[in-house]
């Protein structure tokens, strides 16, 4: 098992290393440019020490995680000088492995590792990382070291390549960043009839365990519930007239959103072609 280092102390930095080193990976050293952010790190995982120099941390670690902002994986491998046989990775979802080219370059392998999982904040993730799908992009033997280390802390595992990591961040961001986006707005709607976005929120946090506990028990196109589920035209239509009347920039990610969801309700069986038709032509642009 390789002796890890890490280069950046944020939040997935410090998750990675905390998770890795209650599951038995040894961890010898964090460098971080906010040497409070690095000390912090150290102070969560057993016989970690914090490098005052990056260059120190890679010599001393047989496997490097650079996790620090996408932009800077860069220039800062391009920094360092890496051994022949050394293991460097980062764990950005949308950066590809050339990445780390100048590290590949001198003889490291090389490989990313991506955790389809939110990091609002350290406990929440350190919480949350367990069980989490992991995107893999690498060569063996970095493959199976990834891997090994997904199945460590109990996750699932996708292997993509180069071309296909935009994509995949992309319908990452749509499924969680996004969804908190749609949340901020059904709950600002409240502020219309005289309660608060808190009150809304209090509201749907249940709707929104319900919903999902749907999504993971029945899955698509199943679980699939609302007006255009039923086919209720008239409902829609009222929904329009409202949103018109307090919130008419919303109108057409409403119109969108539910053009997207007709086919659902048709894979359904619930949703009458009909209905369907009546539906697109109300939801047209």
């Amino acid at each position: 098992m390789h002796t890890l280092g890490f280069i950046g102390a944020g939040p997935v930095g410090t998750t990675f290393g905390v998770c890795l080193s209650a599951r038995g990976y040894t961890v010898v050293g964090v460098a971080d440019i906010n040497p409070a952010a690095a000390e912090r790190f150290a102070r969560r995982v057993p016989g970690c020490r914090v490098c005052a120099r990056t260059q120190e941390l890679v010599d001393a670690a047989e496997m490097v995680f650079v996790t620090t902002a996408d932009d800077f994986i860069a220039p800062v491998s391009a920094a360092l000088q890496w051994r022949i046989g050394q293991v460097a990775v980062h764990c950005s979802g949308a950066s590809t492995v050339q990445a780390l080219e100048a590290a590949g370059r001198q003889g490291a392998l090389v490989g990313s590792i991506h955790p389809c999982q939110s990091f609002a904040g350290v406990e929440e993730a350190i919480a949350n990382l367990p069980g989490s799908t992991f995107a893999i992009e690498a060569e063996e033997p970095v493959t199976s070291i990834l891997s090994a280390m997904a199945q460590a802390l109990g996750g699932e595992t996708v292997y993509l390549t180069s071309a296909d990591k935009m994509l995949y961040h992309a319908a990452a961001a749509m499924a969680c960043n996004y969804f908190v986006t749609l949340e901020k707005l059904a709950t600002d709607l409240w502020t219309n009839f005289g309660k608060t976005p808190a009150d809304g929120l209090k509201a749907y946090l249940p709707l929104l365990r319900g919903t999902l506990a749907n999504i993971e028990k029945a899955g698509f196109p199943n679980c699939l519930t609302g007006p255009i589920a039923r086919g209720d035209v008239a409902t829609i239509r009222r929904h329009l007239a409202a949103l018109e009347a307090a919130a008419p920039d919303m109108v057409p990610l409403y119109k969108q959103l539910g053009r997207f969801t007709i086919p659902i309700g048709q894979a359904k069986g619930s949703l009458a072609p009909a209905k369907a038709g009546e539906l697109e032509a109300l939801l047209r642009p």
